[in-house]
């Protein structure tokens, strides 16, 4: 990416050799996530030029001297949770606030990527639209061999965000009531998230019909399309009065206040889409106060992804987390700009970038 509103454009790129604490990973597949959209578009500032991509799955490659967790051969999802170790939020078992810019490499270092001889911002630990990642080995984690690589991927970023918002965050507690307003990636996966957890109905709502069919099928119990009349009456009558757990999957002000206004008195919104910067949400001091809800912020569902993602692997083979109807499309690297479109015009739930379909899909015997 070199500017905001372009195409992105293929480019060869240079990828250093990795430091100690370093891990070159191939990259197999990468799920395409609206957060890229929102740097596309200029929504979230980013400095550039950068390479886009950070909800991967892919094969270790090579190991820096110190690494002592992985080994060429490893199956590896990434997160951009990556987490120093050592600090508060580290220490306080919150690694997903960390930020992990201490796992940046110094500033008169040499970069990990470079294109023709200049250095390349490397987007959220990651950039992972590209064939070899270079990255600190706690933006790391290693997964079963048979759990197929391009699902894997989901795991990265929307499926962690979605069910750790579920499961984490509003920890969902069973027979209760749950609203997502959005039906994208991260949507149905605190949809999922929910049903999980033994939510007892799961209201879904987007103004997509195969969406909420989509959601049905992933554990929504009713589907709710704003298009037909007010969301908010139309939950608040079928519940008499609202929600348990409310959340907000798109990441708009308009529908993180419908979120508020769901939940019952009493209960929850849990604000998970990424809001533009800048944006505020106007909240009723009355909600607040004397109904005394709560409203929550969630940052990639709260997760500690060395202990989630190998426990989403697992529910995922179980059959209990439905990761396969969720993949729209699976595209080349050369269709990326199609894939960017096709989630503006709101045709995909996820597309996922693979770079080597021989090993994407294959469960290892």
């Amino acid at each position: 990416m070199h500017e905001i509103g372009a195409d992105l454009s293929i480019e060869e790129v240079a990828v250093d050799a990795p430091g100690p604490h370093e891990v070159l990973v191939r990259t197999v597949a990468c799920g395409v996530c609206h957060s890229d959209l929102h740097i596309l578009e200029g929504k979230l500032p980013y400095p550039l030029p950068t390479v886009l991509g950070h909800e991967p799955a892919g094969i270790v490659l090579e190991v820096g001297s110190q690494v002592s967790q992985f080994a060429p051969g490893d199956h590896v999802i990434g997160c951009l949770s990556v987490f120093c170790g050592q600090c508060e939020y580290c220490a306080d078992g919150r690694p997903n606030l960390c930020g992990g810019a201490a796992t940046a490499r110094a500033a008169e270092a040499p970069p990990r990527l470079s294109l023709n001889g200049a250095p390349l911002n490397q987007f959220t630990h990651l950039s992972a639209f590209a064939e070899r990642m270079l990255v600190h080995e706690n933006a790391l984690v290693k997964i079963r061999d048979d759990m197929p690589l391009d699902r894997a991927a989901l795991i990265g970023c929307g499926i962690t965000t979605g069910l750790g918002a579920a499961l984490n965050r509003a920890r969902v507690r069973a027979g209760r009531t749950a609203a997502v307003i959005g039906c994208g990636g991260v949507g149905l996966a605190i949809v999922q998230g929910c049903r999980i957890a033994g939510a007892a109905r799961i209201f879904a709502v987007d103004t997509v019909p195969w969406k909420l069919e989509l959601a049905r099928q992933l554990g929504a119990t009713d589907t709710v399309d704003p298009s037909a009349g007010s969301p908010v009456k139309r939950v608040l009558s079928a519940t008499g009065g609202g929600v348990d757990y409310a959340f907000e999957a798109i990441g708009l002000p308009a529908t993180a206040a419908q979120a508020v206004s769901m939940a019952r008195a009493g209960g929850t919104a849990v604000l998970v889409g990424v809001l533009p910067a800048g944006e505020t949400v106007a909240i009723s001091g009355a909600d607040l106060i004397f109904r005394e809800k709560a409203i929550l912020g969630c940052m990639m569902g709260t997760n500690r992804f060395r202990v989630d993602m190998p426990r989403y692997v697992d529910l995922y083979l179980s059959g209990r987390l439905k990761l396969d109807e969720m993949i729209s499309a699976r595209v080349p690297l050369e269709r990326v700009n199609d894939s960017f479109a096709a989630m503006k015009n709101g045709e995909v739930a996820r597309s996922v970038i693979v770079f080597d379909e021989s090993v994407a899909g294959r469960k290892a015997l």
